[in-house]
């Protein structure tokens, strides 16, 4: 299936729910008003349900316990709040997608979401959108799996979905990757224009006139989960690690594997996108 009409297939891009919708479009205002974002965000149970478990997670290093919205909205920020709902919607809308593991799948977002973020922070980039991201980084992968299942299980018994090679071989099969449909799905859901842009050049930041930051980061955060994955040793970090674009951002080795998270597991937080 040809870019074009992947990205125009009715199942493969499933609309963005209402409820989500008026939310960014009130985050999207000159000045949000966090009384009607946590108005929103209550009239729909479910969506209130992740944002909880997502605020009491580890991930965000809330002070004390959050017992409602209001208190998510006013103790998180707009920046954090926005990543969640971004995270609660994707986690809602892709589900038991055949072929692919989505404990893992999801574990491995979170793993590249919180390294985005730290690596942002290093380099004095937004967090928040470094985080959301990292965390819908691969979401084309999904999309794919979705619009041709066929297709993609011919790819996975050759190169797993993980695999730090994966980008590769769909290009070599389908013309393109799970990058550039990933962007797409984040146009059509109408992602700051920042984002999209990470997204379609995170495999490839730096080539020709492109210079992406973000998406350089985003190429390295996935990498280290990605090998964190496949349990590479300390030679294998070292003989996959991609220097190149490491070095146009001044970060070695070193640099991005004491951005590793504290703790890998996150079943905190990944229980907001599984259950």
């Amino acid at each position: 299936m040809q870019l074009e009409a992947l990205l125009k297939h009715p199942d493969a891009l499933p609309s963005m729910p209402r409820s989500i919708a008026d939310l960014l479009g009130e985050m999207n205002a000159e000045e949000p008003n966090p009384k009607r974002v946590s108005e929103l965000i209550a009239q729909d149970p479910a969506l209130t349900t992740r944002v909880l478990r997502l605020s009491n997670s580890a991930f965000f290093r809330a002070s004390r316990k959050i017992g409602d919205v209001n208190e998510a909205v006013a103790m998180l920020g707009m920046t954090h709040v926005r990543s969640l709902i971004m995270a609660a919607a994707l986690a809602s809308s892709f589900k038991d997608i055949p072929g692919v593991d989505m404990k893992q799948f999801w574990r491995y977002s979170i793993r590249v979401g919180e390294i985005s973020r730290s690596l942002a922070g290093l380099l004095r980039q937004n967090q928040g959108s470094a985080f959301t991201a990292g965390l819908i980084h691969a979401i084309g992968i999904l999309v794919m799996h979705i619009a041709m299942p066929d297709d993609m299980m011919r790819v996975d018994m050759a190169t797993a979905p993980l695999d730090l090679q994966r980008a590769s071989a769909e290009r070599n099969f389908l013309g393109y990757t799970y990058a550039e449909v990933g962007a797409g799905m984040a146009e059509k859901w109408h992602f700051p224009p920042d984002m999209v842009s990470a997204l379609k050049n995170q495999i490839e930041p730096f080539e020709g006139s492109t210079y992406d930051c973000m998406g350089a980061l985003l190429h390295l955060a996935s990498w280290r989960a990605r090998a964190e994955e496949i349990q590479l040793d300390a030679n294998g970090l070292a003989a996959t690690f991609p220097d190149m674009v490491g070095l146009t951002l001044g970060l070695d080795l070193d640099a991005v594997l004491e951005k590793d998270p504290t703790e890998w597991s996150f079943s905190d937080v990944l229980a907001a996108f599984i259950d």
